[in-house]
């Protein structure tokens, strides 16, 4: 069965929207209709979307960005915070706190710095969707990945908690909480780790990039309109929870 949307009216951002996930979820906007505006730090074209540069760990970059959106647009229906930083498979003890304190950034305080200054706006319209790209990592917490696994983690309760204090309005938070996908982030770590990935899967293989797209996208739609604060887990039945 084929689903289809109709995003003709809805103007989106898409952090993290150059490659991997995020280039999926911005394709398949652009396709049902939104008019898409994707911030990644290293951008890439999209036809069909704005591509601008954005660190989303840069409150002036992210100002910037914001500005040229408001020309092209009277307001923000959709955020998705997808910008992410996987960083090294390796043991705490050997992590430089460099390397942890960029994972942080990127993973979580980039949503916060994003969805600080998008969300008023959301909040003077009376409405708009957000939807946070956790992992399971944040649910399950993962050896190896263990700075990761607490900035997903704190996607997962920020979202929560947003979800409450937007609750009178029209605003709707939720998360999606991914196990391993078939990207280049993960196939990065090498074909031991993958292969491992893999047998620990109830369904024995990786999730797909259109899979997740496919979730996110029923979450921005009508179709999801009873959910808030909820997070939805794309594991291949891996989560325990």
């Amino acid at each position: 069965m084929t689903v289809t949307y109709d995003f003709g009216d809805k103007t989106a951002i898409v952090t993290g929207g150059a490659r991997g996930i995020g280039r999926t979820v911005a394709t398949q906007l652009v396709r049902f209709g939104a008019d898409v505006w994707v911030w990644d730090a290293d951008p890439v074209p999209l036809d069909g979307a704005h591509c601008q540069a954005v660190d989303v760990t840069k409150p002036d970059q992210i100002k910037d960005a914001m500005a040229e959106v408001s020309v092209g647009a009277a307001q923000i229906d959709i955020l998705i915070n997808n910008a992410g930083y996987l960083g090294s498979y390796r043991g705490f003890e050997t992590l430089d706190p460099a390397e942890w304190q960029r994972i942080i950034g990127v993973n979580l305080i980039g949503v916060f710095e994003v969805t600080h200054q998008v969300l008023p706006l959301m909040r003077k319209m009376g409405s708009g969707l957000i939807v946070n790209m956790g992992s399971l990592a944040g649910k399950e917490g993962l050896p190896n990945l263990a700075a990761y696994s607490a900035a997903s983690a704190g996607v997962i309760a920020f979202t929560k908690a947003l979800s409450r204090e937007v609750c009178d309005t029209g605003i709707r938070v939720n998360c999606v909480a991914p196990g391993p996908i078939d990207t280049d982030l993960i196939r990065r770590l090498g074909n031991e780790v993958v292969n491992d990935m893999i047998s620990a899967s109830p369904l024995k293989r990786l999730g797909s990039m259109d899979e997740v797209a496919g979730l996110v996208l029923w979450l921005c739609s009508d179709a999801s309109s009873f959910n808030t604060g909820a997070v939805f887990d794309m594991s291949g039945g891996r989560a325990r929870y």
